[in-house]
């Protein structure tokens, strides 16, 4: 698949994002939109398209980084328990300081996303029987395991409705001043690229890296710090959004080949289509209501993910 066909869908898929909703704004009102037409844009339609892309792109590089560290196909924020570590970290900033700001809270989740994706890489070391779909398992049993504990502290300070909030993906709240977070996770993919071509010799192995002269523990810890970043700023603005970091990757790498650096232009592209894809998807079907961009991903991504195993049984 080409890049420039790529590009062309987000552009078609972002006009159609930002005309599509119950306030009504068509394509001819663009050039005399009226002051509550320009207050819908401004205030809800843009934020919210930029929102997506950000999110879309950022959890695509996020599984692929993952998947070349763990040199896993199967491993992703999602299986690995990044994202519910995530979770955990904002419960505890909600508990321990009550007025916590935003900043402070996407800091707690960042420091609990990172100790639950460094406990699952060394849960992973300690693996022998290193099977495809063994790891993710393991990384699924991990994540639950910390959503229990999430779910019992919220239990026992009433604050189930509250962190439910963010069990599930949602854009529909995205306003203006409420998703700019975002933007901490676009230098942190810059430097993923700048560290592409280490990446790819760090899933190589450690000791093949080291024999030459690669740091290969520090090279593994930026890829985990950009995780973590990129996971609990979405985490906290939108929510969690299954089964992206694990598909996107897989999918670019069916048709692309497994270069990290050539592919990672293209993992944030058809991660943010995609994503645009299942928005857009999700504010039509039962129009003027919304299906949740959690569950629209999740059901699609469900299918992609069991066409993935099929399709590694059949070539295996």
């Amino acid at each position: 698949m080409k890049i420039r066909y790529l590009v062309i869908a987000l552009v078609v898929f972002s006009i159609s994002s930002i005309f599509i909703g119950v306030s009504s704004i068509g394509l001819t009102d663009i050039f005399h939109l009226n002051e509550f037409q320009q207050q819908i844009l401004l205030h809800s339609r843009l934020p919210r398209l930029i929102s997506i892309i950000i999110a879309g792109a950022s959890m695509a590089i996020c599984g692929l980084i993952m998947q070349q560290l763990s040199r896993n196909k199967f491993v992703s924020p999602t299986t690995a328990g990044t994202m519910d570590s995530a979770r955990l970290g904002i419960l505890v900033s909600m508990l321990v300081f009550s007025a916590a700001n935003p900043l402070f809270r996407a800091g707690s989740a960042f420091l609990f996303a990172l100790l639950g994706t460094f406990l699952f890489m060394k849960i992973l070391d300690k693996i022998k029987f290193k099977d495809a779909i063994f790891i993710p398992l393991v990384g699924i049993m991990f994540g639950n395991i910390i959503g229990s504990i999430t779910m019992f502290f919220a239990y026992k300070n009433d604050m189930i409705q509250t962190i439910t909030a963010w069990l599930q993906g949602d854009f529909s709240m995205v306003l203006s001043g409420s998703y700019e977070l975002l933007y901490i996770s676009i230098p942190a993919l810059f430097i993923a690229y700048l560290y592409a071509n280490k990446f790819t010799i760090a899933g190589m192995g450690e000791d093949f890296s080291t024999n030459l002269g690669m740091n290969h523990k520090r090279v593994v810890n930026v890829g985990l710090i950009i995780v973590a970043i990129a996971t609990s700023v979405v985490v906290l603005t939108v929510g969690v959004i299954p089964f992206l970091g694990l598909i996107i990757p897989n999918i670019v790498s069916i048709y692309q080949g497994d270069n990290l650096r050539s592919n990672l232009p293209h993992t944030a592209l058809l991660g943010a289509v995609f994503v645009l894809f299942c928005d857009i998807l999700g504010r039509v079907l039962i129009y003027p209501y919304e299906i949740p961009i959690g569950l629209t991903v999740g059901v699609i991504g469900s299918g992609v993910f069991i066409y993935l195993l099929l399709r590694r049984k059949n070539y295996a």
